[in-house]
Formats: C-alpha cells, sequence, structure tokens
C-alpha cells in the first residue's frame, strides 16, 4: 500500500522559511535588490518549462486551464520585473513595487499548492530543488530531523504528516529504524549491469513502500536516474489503462487516449524509450499483487539501463530476483516498540521501575513486525499495567506470529481495538468504506459521524476521534495547509492515511460485529452471487459502501437496504456515472457521498432519484459534472448541507433561471472546493434565507459574488479562501447582521473592502492574509464594535494600525506556505 510518488525534496518548513525573508521584509526593511533578484532567479528557472507548456497549449483545442494560469502568471512577472529594473533607489514608490514583489513571490508559490497539478510540469523538482538551494544559502541549512514517511507507518513512527507535490507520502520524519542494511542491499543490486528486475518482497506492514521511498531519495539513485524515476501503485484492484496514466501524469507527460490496455502498454513503452536517451530508466511498481494476476511481463521492455523495481507480498521468480526483506532484529523492533509505548528516541526505559521482562515479551509476540510493534505500542502508550499484562496474554495464545504471517498480523493488530471506546472502534470501521490508497476526506467523516454517532456537526468530537486514532497509530492524520488550523472549523485541507492492513482490519472486524456496514467492492465487475438474484436480501445496515471501476458494466440490482443512512458510492469513471435505481427506496438515507477517482469530472445521470430522499441532509459530491439544475428541477426539501468538490458546475447553476430556494428551502451550509468552472454565482442563491454557512475556496475564476448577498440573513460564516481573481465584495455585504467570521485570505485582486463593511455589527473573527491588492480600509470600520481578531500580513496590519482600535487583537501569523499536498 501506498501513495505515489518519486524523487522530491524535503520541503517541510523548507517553503515556509524560505519565504519568510521576503514576507518581512516590511518587518525587516529587506532590501528592494534582494526581492527583485529572487523573483528574477524563479522567473529565469521556470521560463523553459513555460514556453514549453505555451507551445503545447497552442497545440491543443482546449489547453488546460491551469497551464492558461500559469502562462499569465509568469507574462505578469515578466512585466512587473521590466518595471522594477528601471526603478531608481532614491525613487519613493520603490516600497510599492517591493509589495508587488512580495505579493507575485506568494502567488506564485501558491499557484504550485492550489492551482496545478504538478504532474503537468517536466521541470517541476528542479524548480522546488531550486527553491530549497535558495533558502540554504540564505540561512545555512535546515534545522529539525527531515526524512520520509511510508503510508502505514511501517518502520517508522509520527502522527500529522504533509503530503509531497508528486504524490508520494512525503513527511517530516519523526523515527525510523532497520532500514539502512536493506537499502545499501537493494541499491547495490540495482546498480549491477547485470540485473534489470529486483522484487522486494515481504508480509505486509514490513515496511517495503518505506523502503523504496528512502530509496529514490538516494543522492546516488537520484543522480543516476535523475527524472526518469517513475512511480506507481499497483494495489490489489487495478486497471492497466489507469496505471499507464498514472505514469504519464507523474512525470508531467501528455497523457494520450488509449483504446486497450494493449495500447497503453504499447505508448508507455515509447515513451520510455524516448526518455531513455536522456538518462537510465527506474520503473517502480509497488503493491503488486498475484490475485488477480498483474500482467508484469508486458512491462519488461528492450531498453538498454531500463530497471524495474516491484514490491509485494509475493515473489515473482519467473520475473525477476527477489530481495526478501526480513522482519526487524530485536534490537530494532524493541527501539520502534519503545518510541511508540513511551514516546522516547527508543534507546531506554523511561521508567525504571517498569517491569521491563514485560516489555520484553510483548516485544517478542510482536515478531519483529514493524506495523504490529507500532501499533501496539501505541495502544499500550499511557495505559495501566494490567492492560499490558491483558495485551500479553492474548498476544500469547495460538501460534506464533511468524506462522500464516497476514492473518496473525491482523490478529496481532485486532488487540490494539481493545483500548478503544465503542464511538472510536465505530469510527475506524468506517474507515474501512473507502477504497485503498486513497486518501480520506476529514470533512466526508465529520458529515458521516454526525449522523450515524450524532457528533457535533462542526468536527469538533470528529477530530478529536481521529486524534485518539492517530496517537494509536491506527491511522496517519495528514493536513496539507499547516495554517488551515488558524480558521475555526476549517477542515476541507486535513485527510486520513490508512494502511491497507489496517483497513483490511477494519473491514475485518466489522464483518465480525452486527450488520452495522455494508462494504461491496465490486471492482472488475465482480459480483457477489446475490446480486443477480430475482429475490434480493434485505440488509439491515445503516452504513453502505460501494466501489466500482471502468468495467463495472452499470447494471444495478434492486437492492434492499432500507436502515441504510449513509451511503457511501466510490468510483472511477470519466465519462458518466449512473446513480441506482435502489436509491429511491432508501427512505432513511441522511448522507451521500460520492466520489470519483478516474482522471476527469463524471456527468451524474438519473440525478433526479435525489429528488426521492425526503431525509437526505447532506450530500458530497467529488470530481462529477452536475447536470443542468433546470433539466432536473429536484426538490432537496430536507438538505442541510451540500459539498462540491473539483466538480463542473457552472452550467448547472448559471445556465438558466432556477428557484434554488424552492429546491433547496432548508439548506444552511455550502462549500465548494476547487471548481475551477465556477464563474459566478446565480442571484438566486440570496434567496437561501436559512444559510448559515457559505464556503468558496481555490475557485480560480470566481470575480464576483451576487450582488443581493446582503439577503442572506442568517449567514454566520463566509469564506472566501484564494478566490484569486475576486475584485471585491458586493455593498449589500453590510445586511450580513449575522455574520461573525469572514475570510477572504488569498484575494490577491481585492483592492478595497465595501463601504458597508462598518455595518456586519456580529463580525467577530476577519482572516485577510495574502490580500496583496487591499490598498486601504473604508472608514466604516470603526463602526465594527464586536470585532475582536483580525489575522493579516504585515502591509495590511498597518492600515488597521492607522485606526485607533482599543479591544483589536491584530496577528501576524508566519506564512507558512506549503507545497507538500498533492
Amino acid at each position: 500500500m501506498a501513495l505515489e510518488t518519486v524523487g522530491g525534496v524535503v520541503l517541510d518548513k523548507v517553503i515556509g522559511e524560505l519565504i519568510k525573508p521576503i514576507v518581512d521584509g516590511g518587518k525587516k526593511q529587506a532590501a528592494f535588490g534582494d526581492i527583485l533578484q529572487r523573483v528574477k532567479s524563479i522567473i529565469k528557472l521556470i521560463g523553459p518549462t513555460v514556453r514549453q507548456i505555451k507551445k503545447l497549449s497552442a497545440e491543443l483545442d482546449r489547453p488546460k486551464e491551469e497551464s492558461e494560469n500559469l502562462i499569465q502568471l509568469f507574462d505578469e512577472g515578466e512585466k512587473l520585473i521590466q518595471k522594477c529594473s528601471k526603478l531608481n533607489w532614491w525613487m519613493p514608490n520603490r516600497w510599492k513595487y517591493a509589495n508587488k514583489l512580495t505579493a507575485f513571490y506568494e502567488s506564485l508559490l501558491r499557484f504550485f499548492q492550489f492551482h496545478m497539478p504538478l504532474q503537468q510540469f517536466m521541470t517541476n523538482m528542479e524548480i522546488l530543488a531550486h527553491l530549497q538551494s535558495q533558502f540554504r544559502s540564505g540561512t545555512g541549512g535546515v534545522s529539525g530531523q527531515m526524512g520520509y514517511l511510508g503510508s502505514g507507518g511501517s518502520r517508522v513512527s509520527g502522527e500529522i504528516g504533509y503530503l509531497d507535490p508528486l504524490q508520494m507520502p512525503l513527511t517530516p520524519l519523526i523515527f525510523m529504524v532497520g532500514l539502512d542494511v536493506p537499502l545499501k542491499e537493494v541499491k547495490k543490486r540495482l546498480f549491477k549491469d547485470d540485473t534489470s528486475v529486483i522484487v522486494v518482497s515481504a508480509p505486509g506492514g514490513c515496511g517495503k513502500t518505506t523502503l523504496v521511498q528512502k530509496l529514490c531519495q538516494d543522492p546516488d539513485v537520484k543522480e543516476k536516474f535523475k527524472d526518469n524515476i517513475f512511480y506507481v501503485t499497483v494495489s490489489k484492484v487495478h486497471n492497466l489503462k489507469l496505471i499507464v496514466r498514472k505514469l504519464f501524469e507523474h512525470n508531467g507527460f501528455r497523457v494520450p487516449e488509449f483504446q486497450t490496455d494493449e495500447d497503453a502498454i504499447n505508448q508507455l513503452e515509447q515513451l520510455l524509450k524516448s526518455q531513455a536517451r536522456k538518462a537510465p530508466i527506474l520503473l517502480i511498481l509497488d503493491d503488486v499483487w498475484k490475485e488477480p494476476e498483474f500482467p508484469l511481463q508486458k512491462f519488461a521492455f528492450k531498453i538498454p539501463e531500463y530497471k524495474i523495481l516491484v514490491t509485494s507480498r509475493y515473489e515473482f521468480p519467473s520475473f525477476g530476483s527477489t530481495y526478501k526483506l526480513e522482519l526487524l532484529n530485536d534490537k530494532d523492533a524493541m527501539k520502534l516498540f519503545r518510541h511508540s509505548a513511551f514516546l522516547t528516541d527508543g534507546d531506554f526505559m523511561p521508567d525504571e521501575d517498569f517491569d521491563e521482562e514485560l516489555v520484553n515479551e510483548i516485544v517478542k509476540r510482536c515478531g519483529g513486525f514493524p506495523l504490529a510493534l507500532q501499533v501496539i505500542g501505541g495502544s499500550l502508550c499511557g495505559q495501566p499495567v494490567e492492560i499490558w499484562k491483558s495485551i500479553l496474554m492474548e498476544l500469547s495464545k495460538g501460534q506464533s506470529i511468524f506462522d500464516s504471517a497476514g492473518k496473525r498480523v491482523l490478529d496481532c493488530l485486532q488487540l490494539s481495538l481493545t483500548s478503544l471506546d465503542g464511538e472510536q472502534k465505530e469510527c475506524f470501521m468506517d474507515l474501512g468504506s473507502f477504497p485503498e490508497d486513497q486518501k480520506i476526506p476529514v470533512t466526508t467523516l465529520i458529515d458521516m459521524w454526525a449522523e450515524l454517532y450524532k457528533l457535533d456537526k462542526n468536527g469538533v468530537q470528529a477530530i478529536s476521534n481521529l486524534h485518539k486514532l492517530s496517537l494509536q497509530n491506527l491511522l496517519k492524520l495528514v493536513v496539507t495547509r499547516k495554517d488551515a488550523s488558524e480558521v475555526d472549523g476549517y477542515y476541507d485541507e486535513a485527510f486520513v492515511l490508512q494502511h491497507d492492513l489496517l483497513r483490511d482490519l477494519a473491514i475485518h472486524q466489522s464483518s465480525q460485529e452486527p450488520m452495522e456496514r455494508l462494504i461491496l467492492d465490486l471492482s472488475g465487475n465482480k459480483l457477489p452471487e446475490w446480486w443477480t438474484e430475482e429475490k434480493q436480501p434485505c440488509f439491515k445496515a445503516r452504513l453502505l459502501s460501494i466501489s466500482t471501476d471502468q468495467m463495472f458494466s452499470s447494471s444495478w440490482c434492486n437492492m434492499q437496504v432500507p436502515e441504510v443512512e449513509v451511503l457511501i458510492l466510490n468510483f472511477q469513471a470519466t465519462e458518466n456515472y449512473t446513480f441506482p435505481k435502489f436509491m429511491k427506496q432508501m427512505d432513511n438515507l441522511k448522507v451521500l457521498i460520492v466520489t470519483n477517482y478516474g482522471s476527469s469530472a463524471a456527468e451524474l445521470i438519473n440525478f433526479s432519484v435525489l429528488g426521492s430522499l425526503s431525509r437526505l441532509k447532506r450530500i458530497r459530491l467529488e470530481q462529477v459534472s452536475i447536470p443542468t439544475l433546470c433539466d432536473t428541477m429536484v426538490e432537496l426539501k430536507n438538505v442541510e448541507k451540500i459539498s462540491l468538490v473539483m466538480c463542473k458546475i457552472n452550467q448547472a447553476f448559471n445556465s438558466c433561471a432556477i428557484q434554488i430556494s424552492n429546491m433547496l428551502p432548508n439548506l444552511m451550509e455550502i462549500n465548494i472546493n476547487y471548481c475551477n468552472d465556477l464563474v459566478g454565482l446565480p442571484e438566486e442563491l440570496c434567496d437561501l434565507v436559512h444559510l448559515k454557512k457559505l464556503s468558496i475556496s481555490n475557485c480560480h475564476k470566481l470575480s464576483a459574488l451576487p450582488g443581493g448577498i446582503g439577503r442572506l440573513e442568517n449567514l454566520e460564516v463566509l469564506r472566501l479562501h484564494a478566490c484569486t481573481k475576486l475584485l471585491g465584495l458586493p455593498d449589500s455585504i453590510g445586511g450580513l447582521h449575522k455574520l461573525t467570521v469572514l475570510d477572504i485570505t488569498g484575494c490577491l485582486r481585492m483592492a478595497k473592502l465595501p463601504k458597508q463593511m462598518g455595518k456586519l455589527c456580529s463580525l467577530r473573527k476577519l482572516y485577510m492574509r495574502r490580500c496583496s491588492g487591499l490598498r486601504e480600509l473604508p472608514p466604516s470600520i470603526m463602526d465594527l464594535k464586536q470585532l475582536k481578531k483580525v489575522i493579516c500580513d504585515t502591509e495590511t496590519a498597518e492600515l488597521w494600525e492607522e485606526h485607533h482600535f482599543t479591544n483589536l487583537k491584530i496577528t501576524i501569523p508566519e506564512e507558512t506556505i506549503d507545497l507538500n499536498w498533492l
């Protein structure tokens, strides 16, 4: 199990520290010439790539909008440099241009974070490496211990991480043991001329993926293969065309249309042959399974200096030589366990009176399996000695963990659940409802658990449960924007990652419990026997999860699931996806989660079926195209929250006049994130009188809000995060008398605030970082008597300080732009 990635530089903290000298320029009076030189350096570095993208875009009938945005940003940067280069040192307006340079520099970095999938760039790592080298030359290096963390935590330990732009898990390393010798051996084999294929084999949870990630960061490996490291996670359920597509995308190549699996393989071979002229090629196929059989031989191309590295729980003797990754020796096993159980560096016992023999026996029973040691250790952390003894008694039953390794590790991990309370255990089992090797959005879990377990709808209790599960190493809680926690109740940048063994444990545990959840994986069009029966069985589950891929025939059976409250539909599609007709009979359905893991937005068919769901409260749609609402006119009278992520929605909202208030009369919350086709919102949106939260983030074509937004008399939170083309707020905003939180962070082109700002009589918090276009504040802000906190940058703080508030706290957080998120 793994998230895909290759190569990369250690960027956690680096980007934030890199930009810090510029962001703090106002405070430290940094030299204008230094800022200008930095921007020139970046423009010069990305220039060849942008010109290549320009050329490619000219050849396309429909160039990618991200490419257009980058080209526009690049052109603006060149013009700005030309203007700044003509300024003399004595000119009084130099400080204004220094601010513009700073704003542009920030915009460029945020572009890589928010706008552009980095695989679009052929030299992205050169850019990031250059940024890192700039930082190091300016400060002398990166402080702190840094490294790479496996997706499941094998042989490593840590709680919260950050994701790498090239999709492989890149995180600050907290702890790692037992990989130095394996790394040297695999590297030695990789560099042998007579070895073309290496299979790293070991049971699940032994650190195969972590080893390969560490290998990819080795300086000698990066020097030899350069940009020709191709990495993809295969997983148990695989789609050959999708795997080849990922290999193309991963290294920034234009993806052709594949007619068949054979065509995909042929085109991959041609790509690798063309790249082999530049440097040797390393193809990494991570997490390969035998059943269903993966066609490894198809990747054995006859290319000079072409190497294949496979990780698997199995051996493939007919394909290549096998390196068996051994379990941890006694010393390393003890070190990892002590770190997880006592939160030390693993070299000593923190409590001399603690029964060391008890620790030794537990470690011995875990048999050197890194994942088992980490999870069991985490579950015992802080527990009384009686719990330790109870776990040892359970571990002592039956055979050694070495026998039937997979089952015994699962049995071992199962003991870690004994320390969970009932609610936490249910939350853990729910994680099995999502596909292997995919990020699980925290906001999705908040929606599910608010209805299933009556947790608070703002997510505080859900986050608490996730942290407890993370502390026991049962999941990884990943935050993709480190400053996201500054904004109250904002969890759009938080995700859960889970090792596939822990996912197996969640599914296994669900099958042992009363039928609370039904998890169906129909990938490969493998249907259960009852699927085609005329009389369908009746399932009493409260949660139903159905996963399909491109091979699914779309022929739904008439399932009987009258008790289901949460429906999760996971699929891979590029054109369309049909809602099952049996949804009409789901009278108790409260939460609908639809996620497309394909390569582009799929149009939803049979959308009108939602009109039959009278108790539906929460809808979350990801990477789908919503049909024109005029054609469907579904009434969702009890829906309280709608979340749209990476969806095509502009046509649905703006193609015709629709009475949204009639369709969604009780809507209280709208979240729109990364919907790059959204240009504007319909005026009818302002008739949703019950709306309390409106969040629009990373929608980079949105230029204006509806003029009548002031009619949303119950709105409490308005979030407009990173809407980079938003020019301003309507004057009618003064009518939002209940608004307590306003977030305009990253609205770069907003030049001023409306004159009616002072009428926001309940406003308590205002987030306005990175509003580089803002030059003045309206006089009416002195009427904001309830305003307690403003979070902004140095230049904006100066605007506020010109007005003399008595009880206002102005906060200037450190800039922490982070590229490690994709």
